[in-house]
């Protein structure tokens, strides 16, 4: 299995690495807040793009 140019191996010692670094109790709530600033970077983008183009088919002629 290879994701990002990676071997299990190497994914299993970063997996390690992060338990050693926050703790198995507090991975959870990482991921948890990994995820919901995804979501909402991308619901911004969403709503930016969607803004960006509202205004130029809005456009008042002179």
């Amino acid at each position: 299995m290879r994701i990002l140019g990676m071997d299990t191996p190497e994914l299993i010692f970063i997996g390690f690495i992060c338990v050693l670094l926050f703790g198995a109790d507090k991975l959870p709530q990482l991921g948890k807040s990994v995820a919901t600033t995804i979501k909402e970077f991308k619901k911004s983008m969403r709503e930016a793009s969607s803004d960006a183009a509202a205004p130029a088919a809005e456009k008042p002629q002179k």
